[in-house]
């Protein structure tokens, strides 16, 4: 059974969904089996994730009281991409390890809040 706005929301989320599972296919593919034990695979796979559980709080209905934390999401971000660019920033690998961690434990923790949320969404209803 589909409501009246479902069969206009799920070509998007389907797309989406596809999208996404395109970008971590890509990952995997294109990665050789080394350079899954760097920081920055581990930050990118934690992105996607992340952007994946976001898209989902954007296109289902009914959940706009379901918000993620912005600062820990900008927090992650701004890790993510100072790991990122820490060949031009000559930063150090120790630090670049502990930076890329920063950001898969923001990722984590936000992914987390938005599961609860979505769980304790899902006992109130009936």
């Amino acid at each position: 059974m589909s409501t009246p706005g479902s069969e206009e929301a799920r070509p998007r989320t389907v797309i989406a969904s596809g999208l996404l599972i395109l970008a971590l296919a890509l990952v995997v593919i294109y990665t050789g089996p080394n350079a899954f034990f760097s920081p920055i695979a581990l930050v990118v796979v934690a992105a996607i994730g992340l952007a994946a559980l976001l898209l989902q709080l954007r296109f289902r209905k009914g959940l706009a009281h379901v918000r993620a934390p912005f600062w820990i999401n900008i927090l992650g971000l701004l890790c993510a991409v100072l790991a990122l660019a820490a060949d031009f920033l000559h930063i150090p690998r120790s630090k670049l390890e502990i930076v890329a961690f920063a950001a898969v434990i923001c990722f984590a923790i936000s992914g987390s809040l938005i599961l609860h949320a979505l769980r304790r969404q899902g006992k109130s209803s009936p």
